[in-house]
């Protein structure tokens, strides 16, 4: 069966109808009924629904739809737009505390990035920094309070995408030589996704790259995620376009080229301009398809045809090098969010609950903080080495109360 069909959610579906599914996803227990995260969770998309709806807010207030459209809000209405105005009437209400509203808000924009992967919005819009300027800072967050990952998260997401590129590729590779070719299409489909998964995942948690140095930025045409061109696996280094507006190399340590080498032998790139981590997402492949096809000079009805050799778009691109766009920031964070959960790592974090993609990189910083000091982690990650003083100023503290503790200890001992 060929699965280039677009989803069946569109925009039209009505927003409270993906509610109840989402905390069965979220919720504890057997059929998703329990727990305190689903229940606080159902209380909040309430609120939203009702907010969306102009059941709440200022007297003026009547909704995301027009005056004159009567009918619950859909996915269609959504936008970073309407999810900046809910912060803002969040942070409006002076009946809750600062960090009461950035949980409030956390709430919502969870059930966003499920309904990005669940296919009911093309974008992660509540995650945007536009939708989040209105909301007020955590009350006494500090540098040192950003989301870092541990050796232990960074250790066992790391070895969870392993272990399915490793099943995956197996999967495909020891298939029989007479297995259905479309079956076989399936079966080198997933092993390239679980391949791009654990190459990000590895880049992430390996590199100093901050996350938008390595993917695409819609709004920015500098920023359109780098190629394999860009990547130097023999010299381990990769050349990024920095923050700082310059194009710079950065280090690939050994933990992330193995990753990308098998990855790339797996993908066989048509050309080096190729994105090292293209979209997958099916919407935007079969537009792109078509589109290039079309400008080929191919008929509607051979397009038609020639998609229908093909299990995914993905794989037609490859073939016919069409290249698609690299995914963006807020793909990468659809693609931790995915991960973290059903890899099921331990997180305890104030603002994300799944490991986010900047948390890689200040994880390294940290290590590294540790090992050898605030100058070399500096270089490492990028920075002044100010900045990495006043980033990781806990482990400073942390050795000085050491010292304190040793210096009381042995003048205790002398008294």
């Amino acid at each position: 069966m060929n699965q280039n069909t677009s989803s069946t959610r569109d925009g039209s579906t009505p927003l409270t109808s993906s509610f109840e599914r989402y905390l069965q996803d979220k919720g504890k227990g057997r059929g998703g009924d329990g727990g305190n995260y689903r229940r606080n969770a159902a209380r909040e998309l309430e609120r939203f629904a009702k907010w969306a709806a102009g059941n709440r807010g200022d007297n003026d207030w009547t909704g995301i739809l027009p005056d004159d459209v009567d009918r619950d809000p859909t996915f269609e209405e959504l936008d970073e737009r309407v999810f900046r105005k809910y912060a803002r009437h969040l942070a409006g209400d002076r009946g809750l505390k600062l960090n009461t509203v950035q949980t409030y808000y956390r709430y919502i924009s969870a059930w966003c990035g499920w309904c990005v992967n669940e296919g009911y919005l093309e974008a992660h819009y509540a995650q945007r920094a536009s939708a989040m300027a209105p909301l007020p800072e955590d009350d006494g967050r500090k540098p040192s309070d950003q989301q870092a990952w541990t050796s232990e998260q960074r250790h066992a997401l790391t070895r969870y995408v392993d272990e399915q590129a490793r099943d995956a590729v197996e999967a495909y590779t020891t298939l029989p030589e007479d297995t259905d070719p479309l079956d076989k299409q399936r079966a080198r489909y997933a092993a390239l996704k679980a391949a791009r998964d654990r190459a990000l995942v590895f880049v992430l948690a390996y590199t100093p790259v901050r996350v938008g140095e390595l993917l695409r930025d819609p709004n920015d045409p500098r920023r359109r995620g780098v190629r394999w061109e860009d990547l130097s696996l023999d010299d381990g280094s990769m050349d990024v376009y920095r923050k700082k507006q310059q194009w710079d190399a950065a280090s690939l340590p050994d933990p992330a080229i193995s990753p990308l080498r098998s990855y790339r032998k797996l993908m066989e790139p048509p050309t080096e301009r190729w994105p090292v981590f293209p979209t997958f997402d099916q919407r935007t492949l079969a537009e792109l398809v078509q589109e290039e096809l079309t400008e080929r000079g191919e008929r509607p009805e051979a397009i038609t045809k020639r998609r229908e050799e093909y299990a995914r778009d993905l794989l037609l691109a490859l073939d016919a090098d069409i290249r698609p766009p690299s995914i963006t920031t807020d793909g990468a964070r659809s693609i931790l969010q995915r991960l973290s959960e059903v890899a099921e790592i331990d997180i305890n974090h104030p603002k994300h609950d799944y490991l986010a993609p900047h948390g890689g990189r200040r994880g390294m910083g940290e290590v590294l903080v540790r090992a050898f000091g605030y100058t070399v982690a500096a270089r490492y990650v990028d920075n002044s080495e100010e900045m990495v003083r006043e980033r990781y100023s806990h482990i400073e503290a942390g050795e000085l109360g050491d010292v304190a503790t040793e210096a009381l200890e042995e003048i205790d001992d002398v008294g």
